[in-house]
């Protein structure tokens, strides 16, 4: 690679659906951008089975969604490096530097950090040991491996009730667990799965064991209210307990709050000139795919607005 051919007007961190569309609307207004991300294009998206609704799209899954938008952010222009590893960051400067795989350096005059979040786990014993060996959290990854089987599917929130759902089309039986007496959902996603005669709840539970050696074989649930455990044979536990943000790299870089969520201000600007935060990853309260397209649509804006701001104060200087 030339020099020239490293140094951009914007770098995206991210290629979810904050960074995906960050890179469309920036690359469409003729701003040179490069899109980092660690993983495979289209961050939590990709996980999701359907998604039914995106405005003006009537039902599409996630990962078909990831793949337009990716498109679309090439066909402006977009460069994009995936399944790559960010080894260092030096954003304090007007010129941004980033470090890849420890040897290609990336320079720009602004960044957008959209590196979103992940699953949270319950942290349970055995649950480390058994990840992919029956233990999964992403319906639409592993669902077809359970037909006729019996599984559960742990929390209680939109995703949990909606995956449970997309997941008796596989499953003969699913069972609900949830540490609380009710769910955090919309009312259709919690009577679409009240409905269902393939699901049961366990409520006030939790998994508290997951036993196997090469295969999940039986979790211990124990019932919060009263301590009792139950031993049940399963052949499968699906996971959708909320997520975590994906800001390791950025402690002591830009501002977090205590549950290590960007702080941006209105202007979705970070604690940093310049650097501008979208996404899961930042400090919000709604997490749909719609509002991180929101989120990428405005950092993208208010980063091309600071980078024609720092050229007109170059050419003001002379």
């Amino acid at each position: 690679m030339n020099m020239d051919s490293m140094n951009y007007d914007v770098i995206v961190i991210g290629g979810g659906a904050a960074g995906l569309t960050a890179g469309i609307y920036l690359s469409r207004a003729k701003v040179k951008t490069l899109i980092l991300n660690e993983g495979t294009i289209g961050g939590q998206m990709i996980l999701t089975h359907e998604i039914a609704n995106y405005p003006g799209v009537e039902s599409i899954s996630g990962y078909e969604l990831a793949n337009i938008m990716k498109k679309q952010a090439k066909s402006f222009g977009c460069d994009i490096r995936s399944n790559i590893r960010i080894t260092s960051l030096q954003l304090d400067d007007e010129v941004k530097t980033i470090e890849v795989n420890s040897k290609d350096v990336y320079t720009a005059q602004s960044v957008i950090i959209a590196t979103g979040g992940k699953s949270r786990t319950i942290g349970a014993p055995g649950e480390d040991l058994l990840k992919g060996k029956g233990i999964s959290y992403c319906a639409t990854c592993d669902g077809d491996f359970f037909q006729d089987k019996e599984i559960i599917v742990v929390g209680g929130g939109n995703s949990a009730l909606e995956e449970a759902v997309s997941l008796t089309k596989y499953a003969s039986k699913v069972t609900l667990v949830h540490q609380f007496d009710n769910f955090q959902a919309f009312e259709h996603a919690i009577n679409e799965a009240k409905s269902n005669p393939k699901i049961d709840f366990v409520l006030e539970s939790t998994i508290t064991h997951f036993y196997g050696d090469e295969k999940l074989n039986m979790v211990d649930i124990k019932n919060l209210k009263t301590g009792a455990i139950e031993k049940r044979k399963i052949d499968g536990v699906f996971i959708f307990i909320g997520y975590v943000p994906n800001t390791e790299k950025f402690k002591g870089v830009v501002e977090l709050n205590n549950y290590g969520e960007i702080v941006v201000d209105t202007n979705y600007e970070t604690s940093i000139k310049g650097v501008f935060g979208a996404g899961d990853s930042i400090q919000k309260r709604y997490r749909q795919v719609t509002t991180a397209v929101a989120d990428g649509t405005i950092a993208a804006l208010n980063s091309i607005e600071y980078i024609n701001k720092l050229k007109t104060e170059t050419v003001d200087s002379f």
